[in-house]
């Protein structure tokens, strides 16, 4: 069915911008997109500056990790537990058109995020290893390192669609919401909204 002809969204209930991402989570966030960026479609990576890049990608995961402990509501691991069935649940509304606006991560995004913190260690690591003694020249760590990258690159991707997808389906912009911090939700008390 060509975009034009699809029925037009119901209209969005009253909205009202609640702070949502601190500076610490935007900051990270972008920080974390200019390294990817750079380490990616940039830097060499035999280059010394390549693997500064690695350093401080792995530096601001483990703020990260530091801050869901310390830093603010929505900052906090407490607020974005992983959950299978939520997940499920999430793609269920999706698939039936049920609009639930999550005010902190959803449960998709929070997959995501564990997705990404793990993969980035793992990259972080490896990359590390190979410029050990102990590890030099080892080709098991260079695949790890080169399938991680990979996974990265494909989450990044699924991620960066996503947003696209759920801001559209929900009337959102996601995006705006991690540079300003606020998220426009829904007044009225029918809503659904977790």
């Amino acid at each position: 069915m060509p975009l034009e002809t699809l029925p037009p969204l119901e209209p969005h209930p009253a909205r009202q911008p609640v702070k949502v991402w601190d500076l610490g989570v935007r900051l990270f966030h972008w920080a974390l997109v200019a390294c990817i960026a750079a380490n990616v479609f940039v830097t060499n990576p035999e280059k010394s500056l390549h693997h500064r890049i690695g350093y401080a990608m792995l530096g601001l995961v483990a703020f990260r990790l530091i801050w869901g402990f310390v830093g603010p509501r929505y900052a906090r691991f407490s607020s974005f537990r992983p959950s299978a069935s939520a997940a499920l649940e999430q793609l269920s509304d999706m698939v039936r058109g049920r609009r639930r606006v999550h005010v902190g991560h959803s449960p998709l995004g929070t997959l995501m995020i564990w997705n990404l913190v793990v993969t980035l260690i793992a990259i972080g690591l490896s990359g590390w290893m190979q410029t050990t003694d102990a590890f030099w020249g080892v080709k098991w760590v260079k695949q790890l390192h080169e399938i991680c990258v990979t996974w990265a690159e494909l989450s990044v991707m699924a991620h960066i669609a996503a947003v696209i997808f759920e801001s559209r389906r929900l009337g959102l912009n996601l995006a705006a919401a991690m540079v300003t911090g606020y998220k426009d939700l829904p007044e009225e008390p029918g809503q659904p909204a977790e």
